[in-house]
């Protein structure tokens, strides 16, 4: 079963390079640049428009999108649920990323009123932040995760049922559930998590591998692995005295370079 899951995970990329799928997103100031490059590494495309008069026209002719709560405002929310909206009614896959929900009020009623008001493909946020949108009181440490993965399974099967759509927590484990299943990701590197916007990059791989494959499980763990054997290779590539700038070009690298061959070899998981 495993080898099966991971052919049908690795054969995903050859089709994100073939169909190039446009990826739109609604995001955070901070990742933005590292979310278009990643995205065009795994052989996609890009754009990024948050501006009310546009975000319908743009979603219109695009593949996937992503909501990014990475930096919100109202304004914001605005675009949000117009294009979240118009997706919907395109049945365009819709990603979200509830960067820091539980942190601020205004994080997590935008996050809780998107649940409300759009059908979401997948939520993809570390664990914290998925607890808190179902209501258990995580410890967080402003955006970051002090969540104990102890039980991160039952919560995030138990968050994909309540959410009523496919729900990624990526950490040092990554649980990965559409509410009956649960796969867990055993890939990675501590690295990941000492460079902004890794986590913001890993929703776009999620939005391009459901863009190109289809929106499914096994979508949502690929885009999610993709980044943790990258991330296994670009720490491999570093030279002595090399650090977190170094990796976060090479991750880069790794992306763009990454083959059906790289992921059969190191992908690691298992599924409950």
């Amino acid at each position: 079963m495993l080898m099966n899951l991971l052919k049908q995970i690795s054969s995903g990329i050859d089709r994100i390079r073939t169909r190039k799928p446009l990826i739109h997103h609604i995001t955070n100031y901070i990742s933005l640049n590292d979310c278009a490059n990643v995205t065009l590494a795994i052989g996609a495309s890009p754009i990024m428009a948050n501006d009310p008069v546009e975000v319908v026209e743009v979603v219109s002719q695009a593949s996937a999108l992503v909501l990014n709560l990475g930096t919100p405002n109202t304004r914001m929310l605005e675009s949000l649920l117009l294009a979240g909206r118009k997706a919907n009614e395109l049945g365009i896959p819709v990603i979200l990323d509830p960067v820091g929900a539980g942190f601020t009020q205004i994080r997590t009623r935008t996050a809780e009123q998107l649940l409300h008001s759009i059908r979401l493909t997948a939520v993809r946020g570390n664990l914290a932040e998925i607890q808190r949108m179902t209501g258990d009181a995580t410890a967080m440490r402003g955006i970051d995760s002090l969540a104990d993965e102890k039980n991160a399974a039952a919560a995030v099967r138990r968050a994909a049922a309540q959410f009523g759509c496919m729900v990624a927590a990526t950490g040092v484990t990554d649980f990965i559930s559409d509410g009956h299943t649960v796969c867990q990701v055993r890939n990675g590197t501590p690295l990941l998590s000492r460079v902004t916007g890794t986590g913001c990059m890993t929703t776009s791989l999620v939005a391009a591998c459901c863009a190109a494959n289809g929106p499914s499980l096994i979508s949502v763990v690929a885009g999610v692995m993709f980044m943790g054997v990258a991330g296994e290779i670009a720490q491999e590539a570093l030279r002595p005295g090399e650090g977190t700038g170094s990796f976060r070009v090479r991750l880069l690298d790794a992306v763009s370079n990454l083959t059906e061959r790289d992921v059969w070899e190191k992908g690691r998981c298992t599924v409950d």
